[in-house]
C-alpha cells in the first residue's frame, strides 16, 4: 500500500487578524490542494486547521506523512494532549486550554491512523511547504489563488524534502515509547 503525503502551512495577518491554511494532498497518485479562511483567528489555530482539513481528504488506510513547519501541532498531538484531555482540557496552571475545540477535532482524525509527523522548516525552499504558504497567504488576503486537484504527473510542485531538512518524528504518545536509560561506571 502506498503511503499518503501531505504538507500543510498556516499564516495569519496580525494575530489575531484574518487568516488562511493550505494543504496539499497526494494519495494514489492524485494531489489535490486544499484552502481556506476566517476573519479573525491566529496562525497556530490556521497550522491546525490545515492538518484537519487534509486529514478529512485521506480515504486510504495507508501510512500517512504529516509534513508541516508547525513544531505547536505536531507537539501538541503526540504529547500534550493526552494530560489536557485527562485533565478536562484544563492546562496545569488551571487554565483553558487554547484552542481545545481544534484539538479535539485533530484527535478524532488521527485516531486509528498510522501517521509519521514530519517537522519541516518553514519558508526554507521545500517546495511543498512553499506552496501551502502561498496558498495559506493568499486566503488570509482574501485573493485565493487556484488550486490543483489532479494527476501527480501533472503537478508543478516537487512533494520531495531533501533528508538534511527532515526531522521526521514518529506517533507516539510519550507512555508507550521504550524507555531509555543507561548506565556509567565512573
Amino acid at each position: 500500500m502506498k503511503e499518503t503525503i501531505i504538507f500543510t502551512d498556516g499564516a495569519s495577518r496580525g494575530n489575531p487578524g484574518k487568516g488562511g491554511w493550505g494543504a496539499i494532498v497526494c494519495e494514489n497518485d492524485t494531489v489535490v490542494e486544499l484552502g481556506g479562511r476566517e476573519d479573525q483567528t491566529t496562525n497556530n489555530r490556521m497550522e491546525m486547521m490545515a492538518i484537519i482539513e487534509a486529514l478529512k481528504q485521506v480515504k486510504s488506510q495507508a501510512k500517512i506523512i504529516v509534513n508541516t513547519d508547525s513544531s505547536y501541532v505536531v507537539k501538541g498531538i503526540r504529547e500534550w494532549i493526552h494530560g489536557w484531555e485527562k485533565n478536562g482540557w484544563v492546562t496545569k496552571g488551571k487554565e483553558p486550554v487554547l484552542n481545545s475545540d481544534l484539538w479535539k477535532l485533530l484527535k478524532a482524525q488521527t485516531a486509528g491512523r498510522s501517521i509519521f509527523w514530519n517537522i519541516i522548516p518553514g519558508h526554507s525552499g521545500i517546495p511543498g511547504n512553499e506552496r501551502c504558504d502561498v496558498i495559506a497567504t493568499s486566503y488570509a488576503d482574501s485573493n485565493p489563488t487556484t488550486l490543483f486537484n489532479g494527476a501527480l504527473h501533472d503537478y508543478h510542485t516537487s512533494l520531495e524534502i531533501p533528508a538534511v531538512l527532515s526531522m521526521r518524528t514518529k506517533k507516539k504518545s510519550k507512555s508507550s515509547e521504550p524507555a531509555y536509560s543507561y548506565i556509567s561506571k565512573v
